[in-house]
């Protein structure tokens, strides 16, 4: 039996780790089912303390099955000051004359757009990322990263800027998991097949993706 992606506290004696979907409220933060955040001190308060300066419409989108670690930080647009002129100074925050004068500036800077965070992917201690953003499936982000850049799928980065420290498959095998797509399955057939999830090959979970699609085709 699968834990209920409902519950804020899958962990009944664990309250430092919580599922991020049933807890979130804003409309510009989507989080799928299963991913789960860890924080011994503010668990409750990720979408406070974690996604920071998101003041604008842009969005951050997570996926499922993520795992993201204590102090994981992800900033938003708002964080973005104007660097057109000689000062980065944020004039137009403080009202009064000074937004009247600077308003269309703010208005008309480049957005980033959303920050969007494929599935399955791992976020070590720490980890930064930046506006905009997006990373793919089974990415992991190492402790004190900081994600100024796009990551492609099933990449591990690390340092400030995260560079790439590996790919974990080549392309073929890439391909194959991004097809399968095990985080679309219904929760039943994960945790039938949980043991292969963790230990297995991207060929065994393309067979089971395609047995799978081919009982449901019958």
């Amino acid at each position: 039996m699968s834990p209920d992606p409902a519950t804020v506290h899958p962990l009944s004696a664990h309250d430092r780790v919580v599922f991020l979907k049933p807890l979130v409220s804003s409309p510009t933060i989507v989080v799928g089912e299963y991913t789960y955040y860890d924080d011994p001190d503010h668990a409750t308060d990720f979408e406070h303390r974690n996604v920071l300066y998101a003041y604008g419409p842009e969005r951050l989108v997570i996926g499922r099955y993520c795992a993201i670690a204590s102090g994981t930080r992800f900033l938003m647009a708002g964080a973005e000051h104007p660097t057109m002129g000689v000062s980065t100074f944020p004039f137009t925050m403080f009202g009064g004359e000074w937004t009247e004068r600077t308003l269309d500036i703010v208005t008309g800077m480049p957005g980033r757009g959303d920050t969007v965070v494929g599935n399955d992917v791992w976020f070590g201690y720490r980890s930064i990322v930046m506006p905009g953003v997006r990373i793919g499936d089974g990415a992991i982000i190492a402790a004190g990263a900081v994600v100024t850049a796009d990551v492609p799928p099933y990449t591990i980065v690390g340092g400030n800027p995260a560079r790439t420290i590996r790919r974990r498959f080549d392309d073929a095998d890439v391909d194959r998991l991004r097809r399968a797509a095990w985080w679309d399955w219904p929760a039943e057939l994960v945790t039938e097949h949980a043991r292969t999830i963790m230990a297995g090959t991207p060929a065994d979970i393309e067979r089971i993706a395609v047995q799978h699609r081919h009982e449901e085709g019958r």
